[in-house]
């Protein structure tokens, strides 16, 4: 099944670093987007909020960007829990977007 995701926006939050029980970082944190979107043929303006989890090579290059950075992600989308519904984007592709953060891209194979 197709499960893909991306999408552009400003890093707001950003939590400290975790460790999973098998030592795998774990790097969470909230981009908000805001653009426009063609829908039915009228403009609709998008502002919203995407909660964002980062884990092994993403989740130490999350841990470099700082709040305010405009990042560019990729990923897919998960439940954050076993018990609920509520979405979350899993990243496994990073690109900074202003000044390139020194050209620091993740790109994961899946």
């Amino acid at each position: 099944m197709l499960n893909r995701i991306e999408v552009a926006g400003v890093l707001v939050e950003r939590q400290a670093p975790r460790f999973t029980p098998a030592g795998v970082p774990v790097v969470e944190g909230v981009l908000r987007h805001q653009s426009e979107q063609l829908e039915a043929g009228s403009p609709r303006r998008v502002d919203c909020e995407v909660r964002l989890i980062a884990l092994a090579a993403a989740a130490q290059l999350l841990q470099a960007a700082k709040p305010g950075v405009e990042l560019v992600l990729g990923g897919f989308l998960a439940a954050r829990s076993r018990h609920g519904r509520q979405l979350q984007m899993h990243v496994t592709k990073i690109e900074f977007v202003e000044g390139k953060q020194d050209g620091k891209v993740l790109q994961e194979e899946g």
